[in-house]
């Protein structure tokens, strides 16, 4: 893997590169070779005193992709290991599955890792457990976030007025609204 470490407010010293590469290299062990692979990892550190860690890392089948705030960078490295080490899991879990039921499978991942963690993850931890059928009622974006925080959701899906696109307008977690179009 190659390693793309920045700093934005803050020096990246051979102390913290090392420490990021040496975690981040813990990954490698849920593949069965190691992936070729840039490893996207920008730290920083807000005006609140507070660091903001982020790791990218596009593979040939997914993508991924954590962050996470913290008072103390390393933890906030550590917690964004333990996250994608979730989201390797979780796409093994639902990729293994998959090509089962095909037939056609093509191992990426070794089918032994010893975890830190004790809870696995489960294939049922993918089940849905709610459906919602709604009419999407045309409107405006200024419109759909009112009735999105009305209702106090953090996302809200609507028919635009002008391009009759089913649209979805959410918020972020810095407090303002994005919106996202479907073409």
């Amino acid at each position: 893997m190659n390693y793309n470490v920045r700093g934005e407010n803050i020096e990246v010293t051979p102390a913290i590169r090392e420490y990021v590469e040496k975690k981040v290299a813990k990954l490698e062990r849920y593949f069965t070779e190691t992936p070729e692979a840039n490893v996207n990892v920008n730290l920083r550190f807000n005006q609140d005193k507070t660091s903001k860690v982020e790791v990218t890392i596009p593979l040939p089948q997914l993508v991924l992709r954590a962050e996470e705030t913290n008072d103390d960078m390393y933890a906030g490295i550590d917690l964004i290991i333990d996250k994608l080490e979730r989201q390797i899991r979780k796409h093994k879990t639902k990729v293994n599955r998959k090509f089962r039921e095909k037939g056609d499978f093509v191992n990426m991942f070794t089918t032994s890792v010893e975890s830190s963690d004790s809870h696995e993850f489960e294939e049922d931890d993918l089940e849905l457990v709610r459906t919602k059928r709604f009419d999407l009622k045309p409107m405006d974006s200024e419109e759909a976030i009112l009735q999105m925080n009305m209702l106090g959701h953090n996302f809200y899906v609507f028919t635009n007025a002008n391009t009759h696109q089913t649209n979805v307008v959410y918020k972020r977690k810095d407090g303002r609204y994005g919106l996202i179009e479907a073409h």
